[in-house]
This record gives C-alpha cells, structure tokens and sequence, in this order.
C-alpha cells in the first residue's frame, strides 16, 4: 500500500513537473492587447497577429480541465504587466500551449474566446500609463532637420562629440492615449501638426537609478508609438518665449500606442534589431534603425529613472528620426506639409505590427472667453 501511494505520489510530482517544464516556453510567440470584447475592455493573448484569446475565458477553460492549479487572472493590462515576472508568464505560456497542442486556434475545434481581429475593437494596449516619457531630438537624422544640407552635418557632428544627458519629456496620457484604428484630431487651428513614429518600452518593474547596462531587465516589453506634435507654437505674450511642451505634445489624441504590447522574450534586443517606418498614403516618410539614436533606450531608462521611478505599465519612447513635417517642410521642391484632415498614418515597427490611425478636423470650439489658443494663422504665416 505505502509503496503504491509512493508511486502515485511520485506520478504526480513528475506531472508536475513535467507541466511546468512545459510552461517555461511557449510553443508560439505571442503579444498581449486590450480589445472591446462584448462591450468591456478585455485583456487578451494575441496569436499570429489575426487570433484574439479572451485571457480570463482561456484561463478558465484551461482551469476546468483540473490539470492546472487556480490562478486569478488580471483584471487589466496593467495587472498583467505587474504580474507576468511573478507567476503569470508561466500561465499564459500553459494557455498557448493548450490551444496549439489540441489544435484549437482553427477550424471547429476552435471555442468561443477565440475571437478574429477584424471582429473586435483594438484598445490601446494600457488603459492608461501613469507615465510617458518621450525622448526629443534622440536620432541623428532628426537634429536640425530643416536646415540646409551643411548647417545640418555640422550639427550633427557637433551632437556627436557631445551628447550630453538625453531630454525627456511627459506627455499627457488618458486623454492623449488611443489606440489602433482611432483617430488622430487635428486641433481647431492648429495648422501644423506632425508625426513622429517611436518605439514604446513598456517597464515591467519598479526602476528607480537603474543603470544603463541592466535597463533591459526593467522592460516588459515594447508597443509602436507617434507621438504626434503641434509645431505652430503659442502667440506672443505671456510668460515664457522658449518652446511650450504642453501646447506642443499635449493635445487629446495626440499619443496612439498599440497596436498590442510584445513582450520582450518575442522581441529581441532593440538596440540591435530595431527598424522603425512612418508612411501617409503611398509616400513613406520615416525610415530609421537603431544605429541612428544618440542615447540608447538602454541610457534613456537610466536617465528617467534617475529623476522619476517608473512603474510597471509607464511608457519611455525612443524619439523618432528624420522625415517629420517640420523638417520636409522647411525644404524646397516638395509638396509634403503638415497632417491634413483624411489622411491615413501608419505607423510599423518590424517584429512589432502597425498602427494606422485616421486624421480628422476638429470642429471650430463655441463659448470659450479668451484664454485658449488662436489659429496659427493669426500670429504666423500660414502654410
């Protein structure tokens, strides 16, 4: 009897075993998004780009089989951010490798929280970060990018021989943060309004003076970003005459991020493999790799951990390279000027997915007394 139970228990150890052997890799990479999923926002798996996995209903089919032991499932992407280093990476490992291994992704065989992409809403990914950082001026192809073409080597090589410590900055984010297939408002007057495609790097763990040479271990994983900017500036008067962040990155709409997070162990290194692309129509404007940034992600984590912690789920991007409007636009034989109403941005980052975002007008605002920005065109020339 007692060598019986020995075996018995010895079997079930080694199942155990063998499960979570099993969970430490995934036999498909995968990314996680918030989609609208019976109109509530949903945490889901991402599969092959095309299949949305309802993560609460997953996890409690996977549960119902009673080879899996109980665990709570995030109630949102921040949850999941917080949680996946301590035990919940190993779970959505299980679940992926359920579904390939009973063949369930295609066909009849598939269940009910399996859902096709085109048959559901993509959210931004983190509803909302408490923190996004971006990077201004971080690619060497966007360093006096207006100027002409020696005004512009100087420069550059004057960065070059002196980097100094990254600029960063906050961008507002519930408000300014929407997600792929929403649309980017141009602001009533605001005539120049730009596109700045980044990299995001969502942080996976408290960083506070993380060094440079172990930021990568703080990153959950990373999401494309545009971090759309208003290049007409503010009016005279008033206090202040340098460049004004809040007028020129804040306005709503102005932070689209998604269109879903891939962890980091999918990814690779940045720093290495990065390609990051901007198209407007048929015309790609942006077109940069990693070998272009002045500060690596790895020094601009350090940096902002210097100053601020980041939490799980804030947001630093990388800054964005040449072929912005502001820069297209200060040169000579183009047509190309600022986003204009209709347009369609897309916004890809190779390993990562696209973002495509329509740009609409706002409409003219009524009963406001005098304290709000006026068109562009009154205080400078129109383009």
């Amino acid at each position: 009897m007692r060598r019986t139970l020995l075996l018995a228990t010895l079997a079930i150890m080694a199942s155990s075993v063998s499960l979570s052997a099993q969970a430490m890799t995934s036999a498909e990479p995968f990314k996680v998004g918030t989609f609208e999923i019976d109109g509530a926002p949903t945490v889901a798996i991402v599969l092959r780009d095309a299949l949305i996995v309802d993560l609460n209903a997953a996890n409690a089919a996977l549960e119902a089989t009673l080879r899996y032991a109980a665990i709570p499932m995030p109630a949102d992407m921040l949850g999941l951010i917080e949680r996946y280093e301590y035990g919940l990476k190993p779970r959505l490992y299980e679940i992926v490798n359920d579904l390939v291994a009973s063949n369930s992704l295609m066909g009849a065989a598939r269940p009910d929280y399996i859902h096709d992409l085109d048959d559901v809403r993509t959210l931004p990914p983190i509803l909302y970060p408490g923190k996004i950082l971006n990077a201004a001026v971080n690619f060497y192809s966007h360093v006096s990018e207006g100027a002409n073409p020696e005004a512009q080597a100087a420069a550059r090589e004057q960065r070059r021989v002196n980097r100094g410590v990254p600029y960063l900055f906050l961008k507002p984010s519930r408000g300014a943060v929407i997600g792929n297939g929403d649309s980017i408002i141009l602001p009533w007057g605001r005539d120049r309004t730009d596109w700045e495609v980044e990299l995001g790097a969502v942080i996976g763990r408290p960083a506070k003076y993380v060094s440079a040479n172990d930021a990568e271990n703080y990153v959950f994983g990373y999401m494309v970003t545009i971090d759309v900017s208003d290049r007409g500036g503010r009016p005279p008067g008033g206090y202040g005459q340098g460049s004004d962040w809040f007028v020129g990155k804040g306005h709503d709409t102005f932070a689209p991020q998604g269109p879903w997070i891939v962890p980091k162990e999918f990814y690779g290194n940045p720093m290495e493999i990065l390609r990051q692309t901007l198209r407007i129509g048929d015309d790609q404007l942006q077109e940069a790799t990693a070998g272009d940034m002045i500060h690596t992600l790895w020094e601009l984590i350090e940096y902002g951990s210097s100053i601020v912690t980041l939490f799980p789920g804030d947001v630093v991007n990388n800054g964005t390279s040449g072929g912005t409007a502001a820069g297209i636009a200060n040169q000579r034989n183009t047509d190309i000027r600022y986003m204009q109403a209709g347009q369609v941005v897309e916004a890809s980052i190779d390993g990562i997915g696209t973002l495509r975002m329509l740009v609409i007008a706002e409409d003219e605002a009524t009963g406001l007394t005098g304290a709000h920005l006026p068109p562009v065109c009154s205080y400078r020339n129109c383009r």
